[in-house]
């Protein structure tokens, strides 16, 4: 109960209530205190806020990204898809000057099928639903499924200049780099007839990754040393620029796992730009060593491995540190190129582009545990199975 107010506050609190309830009964005849039009009780209101910017929502269809700071975190050891259930492990190796694939048993080391394929394969790529490896006969201009159950090749696709083949993040496209035809060729990801042709403006379209959100991929063009930046939705090209380097020629392509910065190698500069996609502004280029062609994300997405292919080594690069911390030099030297990491995250495959061979490397100290001859040209081999929910593409980019 509160204390009774003495008569002069009495009669103040008396006046000032006449008052306002004088002022509620002219606005609600409509006085000409305020607005005099008929939405005056709405617009006489405080402006509502300014709206926030909305988070650009993901592709339509692509499957949530597991851990936001980490687009990786469905790649850990064990994290396999019911999909490839019983296929057995394997490293499929594409001989471009051989037209043949090699398959390596990764436990003993030892090629234990020969694949006769079609004419200069440059890739083996999972498919988005991991079901099929395809095989990127470029020259040949036909794709050569094989069945990673059994190890079984089926019969070729005609596709016209394969050089290399991704997958939309939601399963919707196969995007075909058709390196000379200077196009990108949507297909469907399982008939692969084609849906939607984008001619690009540079020469030598050849690698690609995408952003966290699947809106937009950035694609490395090797001849003219430039860079596209992709819609994934609208499948048109919506920036371009040319690299800061004389005679640039960038390759392999890859997000970090924060999905903040894009890397992309360079054999020519010998290194690997940094880009911040988003803004896609002038990259700059961290030196790791002569031929950088490769980029492969260790298990726990802590380290980036980058083979240099023009003097036999391996760059690692530790995200959280943001800096490189090792080398790893091939005994005897080699031309390591293109590859993969191991399921476990162990070893480190890669091919010998100039020497008919394809190393395994122990990820722990970098020491070689094999050197197994393949045939001629070894060029984008997989290893397969790998965990991981679908198939971005390439050699095994997962999700």
């Amino acid at each position: 109960m509160h204390p009774r107010l003495p008569a002069t506050r009495r009669a103040g609190a008396v006046a000032a209530g006449a008052l306002l309830a004088l002022l509620a009964l002219l606005a609600g005849c409509g006085s000409p205190v305020g607005p005099t039009r008929a939405d005056s009780s709405t617009t006489a209101l405080p402006p509502p806020a300014p709206p926030r910017k909305a988070v650009p929502a993901a592709l339509p269809g692509m499957p949530p990204v597991l851990n936001p700071k980490d687009v990786y975190a469905a790649d850990r050891p064990g994290m396999f898809s019911p999909a490839v259930k019983g296929f057995p492990s394997r490293v499929y190796v594409p001989n471009t000057n051989s037209n043949t694939v090699s398959v390596i048993d990764p436990r003993t080391y030892k090629v234990v099928d020969t694949i006769p394929v079609g004419i200069q394969p440059q890739h083996v790529v999972p498919s988005w639903d991991l079901k099929t490896l395809w095989v990127n006969n470029n020259r040949g201009h036909t794709l050569t499924p094989i069945d990673p159950a059994t190890g079984a090749a089926g019969k070729p696709v005609e596709v016209h200049d394969p050089y290399n083949l991704y997958f939309t993040p939601n399963g919707k496209y196969a995007v075909v780099m058709a390196s000379l035809d200077r196009q990108l060729v949507f297909r469907d990801p399982h008939t692969m007839a084609p849906l939607k042709t984008t001619p690009v403006p540079c020469y030598g379209v050849n690698h690609a990754d995408f952003s966290a959100d699947g809106r937009y991929f950035i694609v490395s063009c090797e001849f003219s040393a430039e860079l596209l930046k992709v819609d994934t939705e609208r499948m048109e090209v919506i920036g371009r620029q040319k690299l800061p380097f004389t005679g640039a020629m960038p390759q392999d392509v890859k997000i970090s796992p924060d999905g903040e910065t894009f890397y992309i190698a360079d054999m020519v500069a010998h290194g690997v730009w940094v880009l911040d996609g988003e803004k896609f502004t002038t990259p700059v280029l961290l030196p790791t060593g002569k031929g950088a062609h490769g980029l492969y994300i260790s298990r726990d997405s802590r380290e980036m491995y980058i083979p240099n292919r023009g003097e036999g080594s391996v760059s690692v690069f530790d995200f959280a540190r943001n800096r490189l911390t090792k080398k790893w030099w091939l005994p005897g030297g080699g031309s390591p190129d293109m590859g993969g990491v191991s399921a476990d995250g162990k070893v480190l495959w890669l091919s010998g582009r100039y020497d008919a061979e394809v190393y395994a490397i122990d990820t722990t100290n970098g020491k070689q545990l094999a050197r197994i001859p393949v045939g001629s040209g070894p060029h984008g081999l997989a290893v397969y199975p790998q965990p991981g929910r679908y198939s971005l593409g390439h050699t095994g980019v997962f999700r």
